[in-house]
C-alpha cells in the first residue's frame, strides 16, 4: 500500500517547522534530521571508518565496499554488484 501511496501523490505527514509534507513517516524523520543538525542526523556510522549516514541502508552499502559482498547477481552473465542500482542497469545490457 505504501508504494502506491507515492504513485498517487499522497502526502499525509506533515512537517510543521518548514511545512513541508511527506508521504511516509521514515521521510519525515529523515527530514526532520536536516533541521536538528544533531550529531545523530547521521546516527549509521562504519567503524571501519567513521563515516556516517542518515540511512541504514546507505550504511549497508558503504559495508559491501569492505566486506565485497555484492548480492546482487545477473542470470545471464554472471557478473555481480554492490549495489541494485548498479545491477539494474546492467541488466538492461541484456534487454536492449
Amino acid at each position: 500500500m505504501a508504494h502506491w501511496i507515492t504513485h498517487r501523490g499522497e502526502k499525509s505527514y506533515l512537517r510543521n517547522k518548514c511545512g513541508k509534507f511527506f508521504c511516509h513517516k521514515s521521510t519525515l524523520t529523515i527530514h526532520h534530521r536536516t533541521h536538528t543538525r544533531e550529531k545523530s542526523s547521521r546516527p549509521y556510522e562504519c567503524s571501519q571508518y567513521g563515516r556516517s549516514y542518515c540511512r541504514k541502508s546507505a550504511l549497508t552499502r558503504h559495508q559491501r565496499t569492505h566486506t565485497g559482498d555484492k548480492p546482487y547477481e545477473c542470470n545471464e552473465c554472471e557478473k555481480t554488484f554492490h549495489q541494485k542500482f548498479s545491477f539494474v542497469q546492467h541488466r538492461r545490457t541484456h534487454t536492449g
